[in-house]
């Protein structure tokens, strides 16, 4: 899990990751530690893998279901922290403060929930 600076609220979650984490992701994919992405992040490069697009009309083989189905079972860990993160921390629901300090509150907000919940790797 990662957080970034915050960028306009028009940029996408793939344009801020391409600024602040792909490169960092992609010398782990160098070394065989590929990064597990939703959708969203079709097409962000070598060792982003995403699910399988299922094309209208056609059906996936049962390769691309079970490589789906481990992929979100994976991913689901991560998006349990997401949870977590905005569930115990209420003040990143709705920020009213300074836009250019939310970046850092919620780097702070996840080294305390990952220290509160004995995860700390």
């Amino acid at each position: 899990m990662w957080t970034s600076p915050v960028e306009p609220g028009s940029a996408r979650d793939l344009t801020a990751a391409r600024l602040h984490a792909l490169p960092a992701l992609y010398r782990a994919a160098r070394d065989g530690l590929p990064t597990l992405t939703d959708m969203g992040y079709i097409g962000s490069g070598i060792g982003i893998r995403t699910p399988v697009k299922r094309h209208p009309g056609n059906q996936l083989a049962e390769e691309h279901l079970a490589y789906i189905a481990v992929q979100t079972a994976l991913r689901a860990i991560g998006e349990r922290g997401n949870s977590l993160l905005k569930t115990t921390f209420k003040a990143l629901r709705r920020v009213t403060l300074n836009p250019s300090r939310i970046g850092d509150i919620t780097a702070a907000a996840l080294v305390i929930l990952q220290w509160k919940e004995g995860r700390t790797t």
